[in-house]
């Protein structure tokens, strides 16, 4: 590809990891029929935020979305990182959709980062820049109902999922513990939000190859529950439940609680459990989730008389759910595959390998994104014995150039 040349991508689909990659192999693209036949077209609103957050963190990058949306064309520039950012995500998406994008680009920044992410009361300017005001005119209806910052859904993995398994997995590729941490200040659940949280990286050279098959045996599970705006007993009942199924298999459980009240509690009601399992090889395998009234997402209307999942419910799935990931083998639970993918990717040229569970469909699509955009092709090997399946690959040999030495 020619200097100053644009990839040109379609549809909307692996949004965040097309802009991850975009940016740190510095290849400006142009994405077209974004949702061009739906009933609402174009780019949803997390999806401007998330570009809006891309700029804030770097410096010369560009942003051109056409009137309705449906095409963004996208340079990146230098990513910059920073003190004391603040970013207003909205309550379209989860903040685990903004958490990954910034945990990548974040190694990669010439500062080490630290930012907050909390609830909207200016975004309409920001809008305003990217679009042009007759595109907010037209995204005015959605706009309205985008104020508050959700920390937990059921769409996206929750913050406690976050701190327990993602940042743990970063240190399996040389990331140092030391101004790695992400802070909970305040909870929001769907529909209205009300979240604010800290999220801290560091900057890296590069990142270290990995050889990484055992799984290990699951020596003890760990979690939290959490509430806002309902009884703290709820968050028992989910306890009891998910215990009842672990006592069965092991003896080493142990789930927290975290009930919010006041003005650290969000502004709806919401309930929820993060679960993860350490097994005896440094494993994390996680699963999680959220209950809460419904969002207004394109133009839909939210039902706040809806009867949401009992907790009891709750926790006896989302043990159910973990007990599966645990069953499927490999080193990640499915949520994290992607992810995992990319981290082997970005090493320096050194062979990594690594087992996971039954590829998932976006892991297959990440591989496909990784081999466009760095070059990288992996070596995947089914291993019927176990039922999962070992891949290699080489590193890309990405190096942090901005980063001043120490």
């Amino acid at each position: 590809m020619g200097k100053g040349s644009y990839k040109k991508l379609k549809g909307s689909q692996n949004f965040r990891q097309r802009l991850i990659l975009a940016t740190l192999s510095a290849t400006p693209i142009i994405i077209k029929d974004i949702r061009a036949n739906d009933m609402f077209p174009g780019l949803r609103l997390h999806e401007v935020s998330l570009l809006r957050l891309l700029e804030k963190i770097s410096d010369d990058s560009v942003v051109k979305i056409n009137e309705t949306g449906t095409m963004v064309q996208y340079k990146p520039g230098t990513l910059m990182g920073g003190r004391h950012l603040v970013h207003y995500c909205g309550e379209s998406r989860a903040i685990g959709y903004f958490l990954e994008p910034l945990l990548v680009l974040g190694l990669f920044s010439k500062k080490p980062l630290s930012i907050r992410l909390k609830g909207v009361v200016a975004f309409f300017v920001g809008f305003a820049k990217l679009f042009g005001p007759s595109a907010c005119a037209y995204s005015l209806f959605s706009f309205l109902t985008y104020l508050k910052r959700i920390t937990n859904d059921s769409k996206d993995p929750s913050v406690d999922t976050f701190r327990s398994t993602t940042l743990p997995l970063l240190k399996q590729f040389g990331v140092p513990s030391e101004g790695l941490e992400l802070k909970i200040e305040s909870r929001g659940a769907p529909p209205h939000g009300g979240g604010d949280v800290l999220l801290s990286i560091p900057n890296i050279q590069s990142l270290t190859a990995v050889t990484w098959i055992d799984e290990g045996m699951v020596k003890r599970i760990r979690g939290v529950t959490f509430s806002t705006r309902v009884s703290s007993q709820f968050e028992n009942t989910m306890i009891h439940a998910a215990r009842g199924i672990f006592n069965h298999l092991l003896p080493d459980v142990h789930i927290f609680t975290d009930h919010k009240a006041g003005p650290q509690a969000g502004n709806s009601p919401g309930y929820g459990i993060s679960l993860v399992a350490e097994t005896t090889s440094g494993c994390f395998i996680s699963a999680d989730t959220a209950v809460s009234y419904a969002r207004v997402e394109d133009g839909g209307v939210e039902d706040e008389k809806a009867e949401l999942m009992s907790p009891e419910d709750v926790g006896e799935q989302i043990a159910s759910v973990l007990l599966q990931e645990i069953e499927q083998g490999g080193v990640v639970d499915t949520t994290h595959q992607g992810l995992l993918f990319l981290l082997c990717a970005l090493c320096g040229q050194d062979v990594s390998k690594i087992r996971v569970g039954k590829l998932i469909p976006h892991g297959i699509e990440v591989l496909r994104l990784i081999r466009d955009f760095l070059g990288v092709k992996f070596v995947i090997k089914p291993d019927p014995s176990t039922g999962t399946v070992i891949l290699k690959c080489v590193g890309s040999g990405l190096k942090n150039l901005s980063r001043k030495s120490s």
